[in-house]
């Protein structure tokens, strides 16, 4: 298993949805002149978050210059789908990002299992990571895949709760937005 590689990968799509959302409700909201219910912030914190994921895990693999050519790839892709997809459905693109979300939570909980029975080293955490999640500074990998699968587990009940808000055939803007998590 390279939990490292995967990780890259998974946080470098996970970083676009709350981008696109963000940015697309705030054209949305300079159009209309109106406010967001705070939905811009809160998907724009859940980017930015999930940029310091994929930080963490680079400063931590080290990824030569074939997977970081991967990971521009794959975001570039993704990017252009996603915004697609957001624009013809958001409830969709919010489901979908959940689902994403729930598979990173997953994953995550595989690397914690491999770190607990010694198949992965359990190195000291970056100064990065123990800097963003006011970590201990004898912070381990153990500690920082702990924070993010719980940060991971965070975004994916934003993104349903979005979905089922328009799913319901209201606005985000109607709705309370879930900000100041991170």
């Amino acid at each position: 298993r390279k939990h490292m590689c995967h990780a890259m990968l998974l946080e470098t799509v996970a970083a676009v949805p709350g981008m696109v959302g963000g940015m697309l409700l705030h054209l949305k909201s300079l159009r209309r002149f109106e406010h967001s219910g705070g939905w811009i912030k809160a998907l724009l914190e859940e980017a930015e978050n999930e940029r310091m994921h994929l930080m963490t895990f680079i400063e931590l693999s080290q990824p030569k210059w074939y997977e970081r050519a991967i990971v521009f790839a794959v975001q570039g892709v993704f990017f252009n789908a996603y915004f697609l997809s957001y624009v013809i459905s958001p409830k969709l693109a919010h489901r979908i990002t959940g689902y994403l979300e729930e598979e990173a939570v997953n994953s995550y909980t595989e690397f914690l299992n491999d770190i607990d029975a010694g198949k992965f080293e359990n190195s000291p955490a970056p100064a990065i990571a123990i800097d963003y999640w006011r970590l201990p500074k004898d912070a381990t990998l153990r500690d920082v895949v702990f924070v993010i699968r719980a940060d991971e587990a965070h975004h994916r009940d934003i993104n349903h709760y979005a979905s089922d808000i328009q799913f319901q055939g209201r606005e985000l803007k109607e709705a309370p937005a879930p900000i100041g998590y991170h």
